[in-house]
């Protein structure tokens, strides 16, 4: 089986700005969240997680899978996607003609501005390596595997599982702390 979660909350998620590559921790509620998901989660056998290395997703999955015999392995292929010199912006949708809205709003026409954000090309590639790589092969010989990332990042291996067409790259909203099986 393949398994997603998405990190818990944290102090920027609560402000509404962009997190991006930024390295931002859980706060109280994210913590309480992850613990609250390792109770409901408890008796989902996994052999393995993959997350990424930023630290809301790095604390989630050991909060999730403490006491339990399960190797975290971190992969920068599972980072959230860069959104460049809007990571740290507040309510981006409050600011006229902010490019990143477009991925939000209708991925299927974000172009990645210039200032370091990521085109989904671009993620959907290294997603999709780890994909290819580490994740499929462990699940084609029979381990149960989580990935524990983030909203951008998890939505693009949603999609290259499911097969989903990039305009309706949002709609699996996962929510924080939640498990959601794949395969």
């Amino acid at each position: 089986m393949l398994y997603i979660m998405r990190h818990g909350e944290t102090d920027w998620n609560v402000k509404l700005k962009l997190q991006g590559h930024t390295d931002i921790p859980l706060n109280d509620n994210g913590r309480k969240m992850a613990k609250a998901a390792a109770e409901e989660y408890k008796d989902v056998h996994l052999d393995v997680c993959y997350c990424s290395p930023l630290i809301r997703a790095r604390e989630t999955a050991e909060t999730v899978l403490e006491g339990r015999d399960v190797p975290i392995i971190t992969d920068s292929r599972l980072q959230e996607m860069s959104f460049g010199e809007y990571e740290g912006k507040e309510n981006i949708f409050a600011i006229p003609g902010c490019p990143i809205n477009t991925l939000f709003l209708d991925p299927e026409k974000y172009i990645d501005p210039p200032g370091g954000a990521e085109s989904l090309e671009h993620l959907f590639a290294r997603t999709g390596e780890f994909l290819r790589e580490i994740a499929l092969p462990l699940v084609d010989e029979g381990k149960d595997v989580l990935i524990v990332g983030h909203g951008a990042m998890n939505s693009s291996i949603i999609c290259q599982i499911r097969n989903t067409p990039i305009k309706d790259f949002w709609i699996a909203g996962l929510e924080k702390c939640k498990l959601m099986r794949l395969i």
